[in-house]
């Protein structure tokens, strides 16, 4: 009885510390990956050659964001250590993973928050980090600002300028 409590605590804690990535990590290297691997022929995503074209073909066109267009700046360089792991059907995030050890910056660019039809009361749920983020995306500064309840204002104060983004 007590080796099969042991034994159920030890799985249990083993099943939290593993850290499961979030829903937002490396989502913008995520979304090129399966915009690449969507934009290509079945048969194609095992040929490597045909990846890196691929890849280029993507990164080349005028109607991709700009963040999808700094991921194309970093990944570039290294298409072929991209197109290895695709090619052998590896999973876009883990291929995001991958490359993220040679360059951590491959993860770090991330959507802008939408803050279009968020109540206040949804915005002190976000993370100061976060709440800076908004603001640095319309490219205000809140100068003076300590206080969560203070960005908050700011955000509210500059919503309109959300919608030139």
């Amino acid at each position: 009885m007590k080796s099969s409590i042991l034994a159920f605590a030890a799985t249990a804690i083993s099943l939290l510390m593993v850290s499961p990535a979030s829903a937002g990590d490396c989502e913008v290297c995520v979304k090129v990956m399966d915009d690449v691997k969507n934009g290509m022929e079945k048969a194609d995503v095992r040929n490597k050659a045909k990846v890196e074209e691929a890849l280029g073909e993507y990164c080349a066109r005028d109607d991709i964001g700009k963040r999808e267009q700094k991921i194309c700046y970093y990944i570039d360089p290294i298409k072929r250590d991209v197109a290895q792991p695709f090619s052998t059907g590896m999973p876009a995030m883990k291929v995001c993973r991958r490359l993220e050890k040679t360059n951590s910056e491959i993860c770090a660019v991330k959507f802008p928050v939408k803050t279009e039809n968020m109540a206040p009361k949804d915005l002190s749920k976000l993370r100061v980090k976060q709440l800076r983020s908004i603001l640095a995306d319309r490219g205000v500064e809140c100068k003076g600002c300590i206080e969560k309840a203070e960005f908050i204002k700011k955000i509210e104060a500059t919503a309109h300028l959300e919608a030139d983004l």
